[in-house]
């Protein structure tokens, strides 16, 4: 049995997989042609690089709508506060996320809701959502997580059954698709990020897709000072400069024009993923809802069974870390989430609704379980890369699951060195 790389044996796979983000010459160019043009900013709003993206993203995606804007985290501020939703209402936000869904609702005056997620998607479970809506529920934001999608039939009909405003978060579903509809087009509005980790990228950036047109023309006037946005130029908002550059723009048109070939790779690696690592034991891979029509792939989610693989996800995580295969234990569970710390904030929500921040007695058993025991995110590199680059993870992890579930003192030896390594 070869021994483990983070134990001193041999890594599974010393070549890299891609790097990202993936640029060439096309990207030098528009980011040159935009300097050469003067018009570097984003007023006045949108610019010719802004509209041009917006046009391509939704013949791509789908939606009515679209307004492009600094980040994925202000997109869902601006569809709440577009919407009216402010000072003390509730917005429901799923336990496994990054902290900005969470914070985004604070952002505009609103309490987040925090409730369990689904141990199949790990994305929220939408009869936890209905148990947490009270007379202040005003909103949920499911989010689309890893390759994954929220079951967005029991969103919408828990939407039209308590009059809630969906706001869809789609900072992992480029691309993705629910009964062939795309991502963030099923909800009044679909929030997308365009940071530097996202298939699609400027460095930073965030396209809001609205339902409604008159929802539209008040998120561009949020973002644009609060300058009106309407045909009779009379819909003034409080609004802030959210808006995006015409460098970032540019770089996003690129970036569009490569991702359906990009999308297509992810999709051919990750559905042998599927084969492969069901063949390893312990390992669990999330189903896929036959709704789910075109997945997207930010990242690879899977669970592992810590019994029967022989450790908790931080131990596997660590050692194929070592083997050469880029991972990612995964967010924490959001009441314990060290990026998500309401009472630092000086916002007046936490202060004004302190019971709705007591997350000591919150319980939230499934994102405590995927949190802190199972989940296990792949890098998307690893499905830009090739079969054998699949071949390399699925190995890896295969040879980790051998050592540990024959030698328990492996796990605790990993603990030890990762607790050096912490130190």
């Amino acid at each position: 049995m070869a021994e483990l790389a983070i134990l001193g044996g041999e890594k599974t796979r010393e070549e890299k997989y891609p790097s990202w983000p993936v640029y060439d010459e096309r990207d030098i160019e528009a980011v040159t042609r935009v300097v050469r043009s003067g018009h570097w900013g984003g007023y006045p709003y949108p610019g010719v690089e802004t509209k041009r993206f917006i046009d391509s993203f939704l013949e791509m995606q789908g939606g009515n709508y679209g307004v492009l804007m600094m980040n994925g985290t202000v997109t869902m501020e601006i569809a709440l506060r577009a919407a009216e939703v402010g000072w003390g209402d509730e917005v429901l936000v799923p336990a496994y996320t990054f902290q900005a869904t969470a914070a985004a609702p604070m952002a505009a005056g609103a309490i987040p809701i925090i409730v369990d997620i689904d141990p199949h998607t790990y994305c929220i479970d939408p009869k936890a959502a209905e148990a947490a809506i009270t007379e202040r529920t005003r909103a949920i934001i499911p989010v689309h997580l890893g390759a994954q999608m929220a079951d967005m039939d029991a969103i919408m009909a828990l939407a039209e059954k308590y009059n809630l405003i969906v706001v869809e978060d789609c900072a992992h579903a480029h691309g993705a698709k629910w009964r062939g509809q795309g991502a963030g087009t099923i909800g009044h509005f679909g929030s997308f990020s365009m940071q530097s980790s996202k298939t699609m990228t400027a460095g930073e950036g965030g396209l809001l897709i609205c339902r409604d047109q008159e929802m539209a023309y008040r998120a561009m006037s949020l973002i644009d000072c609060g300058r009106p946005h309407d045909p009779d130029g009379t819909m003034f908002t409080m609004g802030a400069n959210y808006r995006v550059s015409e460098l970032q723009a540019a770089l996003l048109n690129v970036a569009i024009e490569r991702f359906p070939a990009q999308a297509k790779q992810r999709e051919e690696l990750a559905a042998y993923m599927d084969e492969a690592l069901s063949e390893v034991s312990g390992v669990r891979v999330l189903p896929r809802d036959p709704r789910h029509t075109t997945r997207s792939f930010y990242c690879y989610v899977f669970a592992i069974d810590p019994e029967t693989f022989g450790a908790d996800h931080d131990v596997v995580c660590a050692a194929l870390h070592m083997e050469g295969i880029p991972n990612w234990e995964g967010y924490e569970a959001m009441n314990r989430y060290e990026l998500f710390q309401p009472h630092l904030s000086k916002l007046a929500v936490p202060s004004a609704f302190p019971d709705k921040f007591q997350f000591e007695g919150m319980s939230l058993p499934e994102a405590v379980r995927a949190c802190e025991h199972e989940a296990v995110w792949f890098g998307e590199s690893i499905f830009r890369s090739s079969r054998e680059g699949v071949d390399d993870a699925v190995s890896a992890l295969r040879k980790i699951q051998e050592r540990l579930s024959q030698d328990p003192g492996a796990a605790a030896e990993i603990r030890r060195l990762l607790a050096e390594y912490h130190e």
